[in-house]
C-alpha cells in the first residue's frame, strides 16, 4: 500500500485509509480523544469517541503514549468543516504504535527561546521536526531542482568529480590532508579543476553539486569546513560577461519557481517577501563601488584595501544596489588579479576577467573566464609557486581546449540569504565546522 500524505488526503474522503506519522500532541478531554499526527508535508486530526466500547483500547494505548512517538491509524476519513486543521478528520478503527518517544525532549523545538543554538546541533534531529526547518530543507530542495533543470534546459551535463586527489588544489593551501595508504590525498576544496578537464575532453558544458571542503579556521556565521557546492562551466564562451549573464538567468528562473511553489509559506513561517530579480543584474567596477559607498555613505578604507571587498563594503553594496537599480544582486568586476586564483583570465593590460556576484550584502559566486592558453598557465602557475601542485591540472590544457568559464554557489550560504536566517549552521543539514564533527 502506497504512502498517502497529509497535503494528499483530501483526496480520501469517505475512503478507510492507512496513516502514519508523528504524535504532534493529544487531547485528552471527558467524552473524546483528539490526537494530531503529522508527516512532512502536514497535519490530521484523528478523533476517538470514548462512549464507544470498541475504541476502549485505543482510548487507554492513547492516554499513556507520549507524544513524538510514531504510530499507523487505519480507519476512515471524514469531511468535517468544524475541524479547523483541515475541515477533515480520521476516525480510527485500529491504531499500532511503531515507536514510543520518551516524555521528555531535550528541547521543545517548537519555542526555541532561550535554547542554544549548540544544543539544537547536538540533537540536530530533533530540531530538523520543527515546520520551519522542514519547509527550509524544501525550499533548499527545490532550489538546487531548478537550478538543475535550468542548466539540462541548456544541454548541460551533470558530472561527479572525486572529493579524493593526489595534490594540494587551487592555492594550495587551507586543505585537508588524509592517509591514503602508504600516502597522503587531500579533500578537495572544488571540482574546478575536473570540471575545466570535461571542457578539455569536449564536453561543452558541465556542472556538479557536491561537498567542498575548506580548512579554514573561520568561526563566521557564513562558514563552514564542509559545505555543498553548485558549480557550472562551459565553453566557447565570447568573454566573461556569457558567465555572468547565464548566472544571473539561472537564479532568476529558480527564484520564480521557489516563489510559486512556496512564496506563501515563505512569507508566512520566515516573514521574507521573495523578490524576482530583473535581468540583467547591475555590474559596478570594484573602483565605482569604492567611489559610491564614499559619496552615498561616507564609507572611506585604507587604498591598500580597496583590492578585495570588505565585509562591511559588501553589506553597503546591498544597500547601494536597492537604491540605485531597485535591484538585490549586483555584480562587481576589475578585481586585482593577484587576488584572485591562477587559472582565472587576465587581458592584455593585466585586468582580471572575473567577478563577484553579491546578494542581500554576502557575496555567494566568485566567477571568471578560465585562462585556457597553455603557456599562459604555466606562467600565471609560476607566479604563485605552483607548478608542481598543479603539474597533473596542466596537462588538460597540451592538447587543445575551448575558451571557457564558469562559476560556484555555495547552496547551504544561498539558502541562508534567501530565507534571511542568520547563520550556515541553521541551513546546513549537519553544520560541520572547526570545533564541529558530529553528530
Amino acid at each position: 500500500m502506497n504512502k498517502i500524505y497529509a497535503k494528499d488526503l483530501k483526496n480520501h474522503y469517505g475512503e478507510t485509509i492507512e496513516f502514519s506519522g508523528f504524535v504532534d500532541n493529544i487531547r485528552d478531554l471527558q467524552w473524546v480523544q483528539f490526537m494530531i499526527l503529522k508527516d512532512s508535508t502536514g497535519k490530521v486530526q484523528v478523533t476517538i469517541e470514548k462512549s464507544e466500547e470498541k475504541n476502549k483500547e485505543m482510548v487507554e494505548l492513547i492516554s499513556n503514549l507520549p507524544i513524538e512517538s510514531t504510530v499507523k491509524v487505519t480507519g476512515t476519513l471524514m469531511e468535517a468543516p468544524k475541524v479547523k486543521m483541515g475541515g477533515m478528520e480520521l476516525i480510527p478503527d485500529s491504531i499500532v504504535i511503531t515507536s514510543t518517544s520518551e516524555n521528555e525532549l531535550p528541547f521543545n523545538y517548537k519555542n526555541l527561546e532561550g535554547v542554544n543554538l549548540d544544543t539544537r546541533l547536538d540533537y540536530r534531529f530533533i530540531d530538523l521536526r520543527s515546520e520551519k526547518n522542514t519547509l527550509l530543507f524544501k525550499v533548499q530542495s527545490t532550489l538546487a531542482r531548478y537550478m538543475r533543470e535550468y542548466l539540462y534546459q541548456k544541454n548541460f551535463t551533470e558530472i561527479h568529480t572525486p572529493k579524493l586527489i593526489g595534490a594540494a588544489s587551487e592555492s594550495g593551501s587551507e586543505v585537508f590532508e588524509v592517509k591514503y595508504f602508504d600516502g597522503k590525498a587531500y579533500l578537495a576544496q572544488s571540482p574546478q579543476f575536473y570540471k575545466q578537464m570535461a571542457l578539455a575532453s569536449g564536453f561543452d558544458s558541465v556542472f556538479e553539486i557536491a561537498p567542498a571542503f575548506r580548512a579554514e579556521n573561520s568561526n563566521t556565521s557564513r562558514h563552514a569546513t564542509e559545505f555543498t557546492s553548485f558549480d557550472v562551466e562551459f565553453a566557447y564562451i565570447k568573454d566573461y560577461n556569457d558567465v555572468m549573464n547565464l548566472e544571473a538567468e539561472m537564479l532568476k528562473y529558480a527564484l520564480e519557481k521557489i516563489k510559486e511553489i512556496y512564496g506563501e509559506q515563505i512569507k508566512e513561517i520566515f516573514g521574507v517577501e521573495i523578490k524576482i530579480p530583473t535581468l540583467p543584474f547591475p555590474v559596478l567596477t570594484l573602483e565605482e563601488v569604492y567611489k559610491e559607498l564614499k559619496e552615498r555613505y561616507n564609507y572611506n578604507i585604507e587604498e591598500s584595501e580597496k583590492n578585495d571587498l570588505t565585509t562591511e563594503a559588501e553589506k553597503l553594496v546591498y544597500k547601494l544596489a536597492q537604491e540605485k537599480y531597485n535591484h538585490e544582486f549586483m555584480f562587481v568586476i576589475d578585481y586585482p588579479a593577484e587576488k584572485r586564483a591562477f587559472y582565472h583570465m587576465r587581458d592584455e593590460k593585466g585586468k582580471l576577467q572575473g567577478y563577484d556576484l553579491i546578494w542581500k550584502g554576502v557575496e555567494i559566486t566568485t566567477g571568471a573566464q578560465r585562462e585556457h592558453r597553455y603557456e599562459k598557465l604555466i606562467k600565471n602557475a609560476q607566479e604563485k609557486n605552483l607548478s608542481e601542485d598543479v603539474k597533473f591540472y596542466l596537462e588538460f590544457f597540451k592538447y587543445g581546449c575551448p575558451p571557457h568559464g564558469g562559476f560556484a554557489i555555495g547552496l547551504d550560504r544561498l539558502t541562508m540569504l534567501l530565507l534571511e536566517i542568520q547563520s550556515l549552521k541553521e541551513t546546513q543539514f549537519l553544520f560541520r565546522g572547526p570545533s564541529r564533527l558530529n553528530p
